[in-house]
């Protein structure tokens, strides 16, 4: 048994939450679920990132307490992530204080790369954070994700030297020691190694009030990076504690748009620590809508909540595990998700499990109940290789697979055969037929077994079921099939 730590991104709590969260919690899950059905123990982090401006103004907006602000969004990502059915074991918010203290204890360590300087640039307050000139220039001077022009500020700062550990970072994602999932992801990264500069790491108590105040300095304050960043390892204890038996992580989930501050600053950070680097970092891809990235501006978003409560939490996990790449960008539109569940979840798997279930009763039929799983190989490989839709297709293939062999054996059709044989007065072949008949079905309900214990990471609640249908002291069929179809 090994130790296994996985960990999302944690959510800045200017918003609620949304199908972007949803999918970096979900494959997270799908691969804490793989993890603990091998047999390891698991450690899983979530959290919530509650510092800087853009809190502070929207409490203010609010005309709430910040204090109050920050706990009522925080509690909305911890309902979410249980209305996703994702169990986590580790949730952190920056504002505990522990973290606080731990990211000042973090800062001190990292005080030989700390040096202050005064930096003219400019800076994206939705971002929280300057660009290089190369970036003004080809993004004309408006930030493309907040559609806001820069800013251009002077201050005061400190700033992480970088450039201490760019050739340690290139060579450990070169030799594959830090993996970056995509591939072709960690070709961007080492392209954007080379141009990148010092971070800021503070802001002056004047720009920025709401945040861990600098240790030895009262007039800054720690920007994102420290504290935010921090979190991974302030949870499991550090720098109180020794961390080793979890960290360093096995895996770390991200979306594409903050990998470069997790493929770089944050290896930075723990190099400068003198800690291990994860082991992967798995950059997954855009929800699109009807094609477009989704925006307030044009109207395109989609509302989790709204999706969930349509058709059902595993409807939901099916379609966002399965129709949504793994690493790339992917689409979503209301007609595909009904599609997806009328013709593959109700019509593959439900109607799959109802049928074989209700042929079962027929013959009085006992469940598996000393069924025994073997893991397959080809699956083991696929997960392990963090491409979970391109695994939950492989699943697929066999509930189609065993509807076409429900379709070949013809099950059904063994009653009149039974009932011609005695009817001729040949019980000894009748008895031949109803053995056959209940191999069969038998057969047919442990590949289904199988089956359901490989979608058990994807559709937990849905993996127990036909484990609880199939394992019965009398196999009966659900009074209401597994997923009733849509009009």
């Amino acid at each position: 048994m090994s130790n296994i730590y996985i960990t999302t991104a944690i959510p800045y709590v200017n918003g609620a939450p949304h199908i972007g969260h949803a999918c970096d919690y979900l494959l997270a899950d799908t691969y804490a679920r793989y993890q603990k059905m091998l047999g390891n123990n698991v450690r899983f982090q979530a959290g919530t990132d509650e510092h800087g401006n853009k809190i502070a103004k929207k409490a203010e907006e609010q005309k709430v307490d910040v204090v109050e602000y920050v706990n009522q969004n925080s509690k909305k990502f911890q309902d979410f992530i249980k209305k996703l059915g994702v169990e986590t074991t580790d949730f952190i918010r920056t504002t505990d204080k522990d973290h606080e203290r731990r990211c000042r204890e973090i800062w001190k360590k990292l005080k030989d790369h700390i040096y202050s300087a005064t930096y003219k640039g400019w800076y994206c307050d939705g971002c929280e954070r300057y660009v290089t000139d190369k970036e003004y220039e080809e993004n004309k001077g408006i930030c493309p994700d907040h559609n806001k022009p820069y800013e251009e500020l002077e201050e005061e700062n400190y700033y992480f030297r970088i450039a201490d550990f760019k050739e340690q970072i290139r060579s450990a994602i070169q030799s594959g020691k830090l993996k970056i999932l995509p591939d072709f992801r960690a070709k961007e990264m080492l392209a954007l190694l080379d141009d990148s500069p010092d971070v800021s790491i503070s802001r002056p108590i004047s720009q920025l009030k709401w945040g861990v105040k600098v240790p030895g300095d009262e007039s800054q304050v720690m920007y994102v990076w420290i504290d935010a960043l921090s979190n991974y390892i302030t949870v499991l204890g550090y720098p109180d504690e020794d961390i080793s038996d979890f960290w360093p992580a096995k895996v770390q989930f991200v979306g594409k748009d903050i990998l470069r501050f997790h493929a770089i600053i944050w290896p930075a950070m723990l190099l400068a620590l003198g800690l291990p680097l994860p082991e992967t970092i798995h950059s997954h891809g855009h929800v699109l809508s009807d094609g477009k990235k989704m925006s307030k501006s044009i109207g395109n978003t989609v509302d989790p909540i709204e999706v969930l409560n349509s058709n059902g939490l595993s409807a939901f996990r099916y379609f966002f595990l399965r129709h949504i790449d793994s690493f790339s960008d992917s689409d979503f539109t209301w007609d595909k998700y009904q599609a997806a569940y009328n013709n593959e979840l109700a019509n593959d798997l439900g109607n799959l499990v109802q049928r074989l279930a209700n042929l079962c009763k027929k013959q009085n039929l006992s469940g598996l109940s000393d069924y025994k799983f073997e893991l397959d190989s080809e699956y083991q490989e696929t997960m392990d290789s963090l491409y979970f839709s391109k695994a939950f297709d492989y699943v697929w293939e066999k509930v189609q697979a065993l509807n076409r062999e429900i379709d070949e054996k013809k099950p059904w059709e063994y009653g009149k055969k039974i009932k011609a044989q005695i009817a001729d007065g040949n019980q000894e072949d009748a008895d031949k037929l109803k053995t056959e008949l209940e191999n069969i079905l038998l057969e047919l309900s442990a590949k289904l077994l199988d089956v359901s214990h490989l979608l058990s990471p994807f559709l937990p609640e849905v993996s127990e079921r036909i484990f609880a249908i199939f394992t019965a002291s009398k196999i009966v069929p659900p009074e209401v099939p597994l997923f009733p179809k849509n009009n």
